[in-house]
């Protein structure tokens, strides 16, 4: 089944035209992935498809039986309500017979036949819908991407977290199709691999915009490349994206060289005044015209960063036992860090531990409650901020530049001085786009601005809080060039999986209770540390436990609720107990399987994970039953 499809859309914004004449379309179950540089209109084309913006030619078409949920990378606001109530809006109808259902519940008493057959056509109505699940599995999408606070008012949270209850109101929503622009922004590695698993095991489509390159190559099965105002579709995930592009690279390659080395040929010829035909030499006259007049393939330029070094002393940073916390809570305990010129470090954990917090400590904005932080007389810190507010929208882009330096001494090579002017062309800002405003730029190219802006400043101490965030691959991979000869000090603050994997060589993980823990190596060293330690537990665990009798306990505890809510509980308790069985047997039945066929271990692999997320789903209910109207 087709679900939209795109006509000819052209699309202009500031006299500069970011896609002309280009059609794109989808099907039941495709999982689309959209790349390109900042500022070629990805998240323009996401707008138009999903009919937030209107194109200046074209249509897009979408089936009538067709629904979609619609992620913008810069929210709107998204509820009056609280974070449970907003996420449980994505089923408003289910929302209606809750409401409806509570009500009734209230005016039971009274004796009214006419309620109590109202209320049988409610019940029945919610099973229908599974609408008793509904608030279950709101938590558990909440819980996933680190929500908590599930009463909190939606227009009290901060940017990122309104961004996650959008991500979770978006998938309970359970569309047709989902259009998701940079998704993972905002979230922390955990969440982020949550997310990946989910969409992955979905069978619905899903169209979306991401730098996160070991997410677009786990969840998409097609990628769509916008270039030079044109649309190129490749068939795959982003590693056969990369493979393809290559060989077309090559071959396109291949075929200029052998175009140019005929045209060279046939100039030579002409020159030399060769004695033939005059229908030959004509034929040969009009191919070489017919060559000159083709347009060239221009050569695709990667961002180039190339910025100099400064001395660094023997003191850089020396941070001795440093704590502090926020309304009581500890973000940070007994912290001490001594920085080595060379070192490369990435910090992880949830977000609000105070990730951030300890770079502005470390960069002496703040202090410590207590401990002491003291920096070496040589350090120049360069600090690249998750949200850079060092931009004036009314200046140009080469004026924001020359605030920093009207030349940049790079210490390598003839043109060891560049220009504001040069230095620019190297990150793709074309001496014609120069002089622009910055307020027509686009949010990553801002950012990339931003970057550029720090990196000039010749920093030998490196603080980067959530690099990636709306840049572009090409952007990425450029500044992973960068760090690569960098030889100062480098933080790097990132949930990037891919970045932190080619940038650092020590993770500094926020735990509990506001400890930081070191792991040597990047993050996927850490993650099979991490992974082999969870491992262990369960293991030590599985070899304590007995399944029964957490069966027989269910029940033991004295409760008063309404006589839907004891049904409930009494269902529940049955059905976990059953669940808890065949999970039981199927672990036991998989560990001594002399099973050889593939097919079967799958399905048996994959009812145990259904039973694990159902058990889950299930006794988060009956702890929330069990526990709100508990005797004392």
């Amino acid at each position: 089944m087709v679900l939209f499809s795109c006509s000819n859309l052209s699309k202009s914004f500031h006299e500069k035209t970011l896609f002309r004449g280009i059609s794109f379309g989808m099907e039941e179950g495709e999982r689309v992935g959209i790349i390109g540089r900042n500022g070629v209109g990805k998240t323009t084309l996401l707008r138009i498809i999903a009919n937030f913006e209107t194109p200046d030619e074209g249509s897009v078409a979408f089936n009538n039986s067709v629904r979609f949920e619609y992620l913008d990378q810069l929210l709107s606001p998204i509820s009056q309500g609280t974070v449970l109530e907003t996420v449980m809006g994505s089923h408003p109808e289910i929302v209606d017979l809750l409401d409806r259902h509570q009500m009734l519940c209230r005016r039971i008493g009274d004796g009214d036949q006419r309620i109590r057959d109202e209320l049988d056509q409610v019940d029945n109505a919610l099973e229908s819908f599974h609408g008793w699940k509904l608030e279950t599995e709101a938590r558990i999408v909440l819980h996933r991407l680190g929500m908590n606070d599930y009463d909190r008012p939606v227009a009290t949270l901060s940017g990122g977290q309104k961004k996650r209850v959008a991500i979770a109101r978006a998938l309970l929503s359970d569309p047709e199709l989902l259009i998701l622009d940079e998704p993972t922004n905002h979230l922390d590695a955990d969440s982020i691999q949550w997310l990946q698993d989910r969409l992955q095991g979905s069978s619905k489509a899903l169209l979306l915009i991401t730098h996160d390159r070991y997410f677009l190559d786990a969840v998409v099965n097609r990628i769509v490349e916008i270039d030079e105002g044109k649309l190129f579709s490749f068939p795959g995930n982003y590693e056969h994206y990369l493979e393809r592009k290559e060989a077309s690279m090559e071959a396109q390659d291949a075929e200029q060289s052998h175009i140019r080395n005929k045209l060279r040929n046939e100039l030579a010829w002409l020159q030399r005044g060769a004695k033939a035909r005059r229908t030959k030499a004509k034929s040969r006259i009009d191919w070489i015209t017919r060559m000159q007049s083709q347009p060239k393939i221009e050569e695709q330029r990667d961002v180039k960063i190339e910025v100099g070094k400064s001395f660094l002393g023997s003191r850089i940073i020396d941070a001795v036992n440093i704590s502090a916390s926020i309304a009581g809570k500890s973000l940070i305990r007994n912290f001490s860090l001594t920085a080595q010129a060379g070192e490369r470090i990435g910090i992880i954990g949830p977000n609000g531990c105070g990730k951030t917090t300890l770079l502005r400590i470390l960069n002496g904005e703040c202090a410590p409650e207590k401990g002491t932080v003291k920096i070496g007389e040589t350090v120049r810190i360069g600090f690249f901020r998750q949200e850079p507010s060092d931009l004036d929208l009314r200046n140009t882009i080469i004026g924001s530049l020359r605030e920093i330096a009207e030349y940049i001494d790079t210490g390598v090579g003839r043109d060891r001085y560049l220009s504001a002017h040069e230095l620019l062309e190297r990150f793709l800002f074309p001496a014609k786009k120069q002089n622009a405003m910055i307020n027509t730029l686009s949010g990553g190219e801002r950012r990339r601005l931003s970057l550029l802006r720090v990196l000039m400043s010749n920093p030998n101490v490196l603080f980067l809080d959530e690099p990636t965030n709306d840049f572009d691959i090409k952007t990425l991979s450029a500044l992973e060039d960068y760090l690569q000869f960098f030889q100062g000090f480098l933080v790097v603050v990132s949930h990037d999986r891919a970045f932190l994997d080619r940038t650092v060589d020590f993770i500094y993980a926020f735990e509990e209770d506001g400890r930081i823990k070191q792991y040597p190596g990047n993050y996927s060293v850490y993650l099979e540390k991490i992974e082999g330690a969870h491992q262990s537990q369960r293991e030590e665990k599985k070899s304590e436990t007995k399944v029964t009798p957490r069966i027989q306990t269910l029940s033991d505890r004295k409760r008063k609720h309404t006589w839907k809510q004891e049904r409930e509980l009494e269902k529940l308790e049955q059905d976990i107990a059953v669940f808890e069985k065949e999970k039981h047997d199927l672990n036991e039945a998989l560990i001594a399987s002399t099973e050889n066929d593939f097919l079967v271990l799958t399905e048996k692999t994959k009812r145990l994970a259904e039973l694990e997320d159902l058990l889950e789903r299930l006794m988060l209910r009956w702890m929330e039953l069990s526990s709100a109207d508990e005797e004392p």
